[in-house]
């Protein structure tokens, strides 16, 4: 369907991919989350982030001219916006309905919390605030700390689930939603690995699957009585060199900026700063 001769909405993935093609392609870090939640849909279907459909969107400028924008919805979860005029967020907040945050970057959020209250500062407020890091030159923790990776396993995935649900809770996230099923996703991908120290899993990192020439490192955990001794930089550094010998041209992650100690790690494994973003919630 169409709104307002412009943004184009649709629960069709393949659809999406086709029209938005060139806008996702010419960006793929910036539409690492459009493209990464688009391959999730396309490969487990409509509902796999949730009990309602995914929705897409894109938009133009003028009828037949490019795609300069677009937004990936997954109910539950707030949409997922891309970079975009500020001309086409306002328009897309005027035609979500039953939303209460957005995610994306600075100007494409702030300027559809704008427009989604009518400009009043009381209406919302930036509840997280998350840096996406580009791979440069990978440089592993030295020395390493005790211990190997593995993949893991099918016998890993409810423990695995649970350090998902303590990962959420940590970003502010539902901590009550079940994450197995993404947990045995990231199982069957071959993209979750975890790191052993005297033969228990002391902290795990995941990869998205290859799309567009990037691929996403997410998420990173360590349990908080286990922090401190290395684990979190040797496991990332493992995901972030299978990424690449999986062929991404981009190996990307998001780091919460309130997070001295992440963000400093990630930057000493050789992530670079690309672009800030925002998670806004609505009062």
């Amino acid at each position: 369907m169409s709104a307002g001769g412009r943004w184009h909405v649709t629960r069709d993935v393949e659809e999406f991919r086709r029209e938005a093609r060139p806008y996702l392609d010419a960006d793929p870090a910036g539409c690492t989350l459009l493209l990464t939640v688009g391959e999730t849909v396309r490969r487990y279907g409509p509902r796999a982030y949730g009990d309602e459909d995914a929705w897409f969107g894109w938009w133009r400028r003028t009828p037949g001219g490019p795609v300069e924008a677009g937004f990936v919805r997954t109910p539950p979860h707030h949409p997922l916006l891309g970079p975009m005029p500020d001309e086409a967020a306002r328009q897309l907040a005027r035609i979500l309905d039953g939303i209460h945050g957005v995610r994306g970057g600075d100007g494409p959020a702030l300027a559809f919390a704008a427009a989604r209250t009518g400009d009043r500062t009381d209406g919302w407020s930036v509840v997280r605030r998350t840096r996406l890091f580009r791979l440069g030159d990978l440089t592993p923790p030295h020395p390493a700390p005790p211990g190997a990776s593995r993949l893991a396993t099918a016998a890993d995935v409810p423990p695995a689930a649970a350090w998902m649900s303590a990962f959420a809770a940590a970003i502010g996230e539902d901590p009550a939603v079940d994450h197995t099923a993404n947990v045995a996703r990231r199982v069957e991908q071959g993209g979750l690995h975890l790191w052993e120290d005297g033969g228990r899993p002391v902290s795990m990192a995941a990869h998205s699957p290859l799309v567009a020439g990037q691929v996403r490192v997410s998420p990173v955990y360590t349990p908080p009585e286990l922090r401190g001794r290395g684990y979190a930089g040797a496991v990332t550094a493992t995901v972030s060199r299978a990424a690449r010998d999986a062929g991404a041209r981009q190996v990307l992650l998001f780091a919460d900026v309130a997070n001295p100690t992440s963000t400093a790690l990630y930057q000493r494994l050789g992530y670079r700063p690309v672009a800030d973003h925002v998670d806004v919630a609505f009062t």
